[in-house]
C-alpha cells in the first residue's frame, strides 16, 4: 500500500487508511488521493503555467484593440494594451474596486501593461517560482502567489491608485517567501540575498515613472505572511495545503468568469 506522511502528525502511514494510527486524523489521505495530489503537484511547473496564462491574456488584450498597439507611447508602455481592453480583462484600483469589482483584486494579477512590463515580470516569476517551490513546494507556491497579488492591490487602493495591473505584488510575495524561509532557518546569507532583490526593485519603483510601490510593499506584507503560516507546517504538502491551493483556484478561475460576466452586461 502507498505510504504518506499524515498532515497533523507526520509520520508514515497508509495512504488509504480511514484514521491516522498515531493522532486519529480521519482520512488523512484523502482516500488515497493525496499521493495523486502529491505527484500532480510535482509534475506541474507552475511557474511555467502563470507565465503562458499572463503572455495568453497580454496578446489577447492586444488584439481586443489592435489600434492601441501603434499609438505612440513612452518606452515603459511601448506594444500596451488599451485602457479599455485591460478594464474589459480585469484591471484593478480603487476606481475600479469602488464600482463593486472587487475580484480583479484577483483579475490583475495577470494582465500587465506593456512589453516590458510583461517580460520583466515573467523573468522574475521563473527565477523566484523556481526558488520558492523548491522551498515550499509547488502548491504553497500557487498560495503565495496569490495572497501576494490580492494584498498588494488592496493595499494599493486603499492609498488611493486609480487604476493598476501586474504580478509585481505577488512577485514581491515570492521574494518575502524566500526572506521568510532564510530567517526562520537561520540562513543569513540568504535572507540578505533577497532582501537586496527587494530593496533594489523598491529602488527601482521610485526611479521609474508609473511603477506601483504600494502594490509592491502589500504583496511583500501578504507573501510573508503566507509563507510564516505555511512554513509551521513543515514537510510534505497536506490536505491543508491543498485545500487552500484549491480555494485560490477555484477564486481565479470565479474571478474572471465574473469579469467575462461584467463585459457582457457592458455591451
Amino acid at each position: 500500500m502507498p505510504a504518506i506522511l499524515c498532515p497533523r502528525c507526520r509520520k508514515l502511514i497508509n495512504s488509504e487508511a480511514p484514521v491516522c494510527s498515531f493522532c486519529g486524523l480521519r482520512r488523512p489521505g484523502m482516500f488515497g488521493l493525496a499521493n495523486t495530489l502529491r505527484r500532480l503537484g510535482a509534475q506541474v511547473d507552475f511557474a511555467r503555467l502563470i507565465i503562458f496564462f499572463c503572455g495568453g491574456l497580454y496578446v489577447l488584450a492586444l488584439l481586443v484593440d489592435p489600434g492601441a498597439i501603434f499609438q505612440p507611447r513612452d518606452m515603459m508602455r511601448m506594444l500596451a494594451p488599451s485602457r479599455r481592453a485591460s478594464l474589459m480583462f480585469g484591471m484593478t484600483g480603487r476606481v475600479v474596486l469602488d464600482a463593486g469589482h472587487w475580484w480583479t483584486v484577483v483579475t490583475a494579477i495577470y494582465l500587465h501593461g506593456g512589453l516590458l512590463h510583461i517580460a520583466f515580470n515573467m523573468l522574475w516569476v521563473r527565477q523566484l517560482g523556481r526558488v520558492v517551490e523548491d522551498i515550499f513546494g509547488s502548491f504553497r507556491l500557487f498560495i503565495i502567489f496569490t495572497v501576494g497579488g490580492v494584498t498588494g492591490f488592496i493595499l494599493s487602493a486603499m492609498m488611493g491608485n486609480a487604476l493598476t495591473l501586474g504580478a509585481s505584488g505577488s512577485i514581491f510575495g515570492l521574494l518575502a517567501a524566500a526572506v521568510e524561509y532564510g530567517r526562520r532557518t537561520g540562513a543569513q546569507m540568504f535572507t540578505r540575498q533577497f532582501l537586496q532583490w527587494a530593496l533594489i526593485l523598491f529602488i527601482f519603483g521610485l526611479v521609474f515613472p508609473g511603477v506601483d510601490n504600494w502594490a509592491h510593499a502589500g504583496g511583500f506584507a501578504g507573501g510573508y505572511g503566507a509563507a510564516y503560516l505555511l512554513g509551521r507546517d513543515s514537510g510534505d504538502e497536506g490536505l491543508g495545503t491543498y485545500m487552500l491551493a484549491g480555494f485560490c483556484l477555484l477564486a481565479t478561475v470565479g474571478a474572471f468568469l465574473l469579469q467575462g460576466m461584467a463585459m457582457l452586461s457592458m455591451r
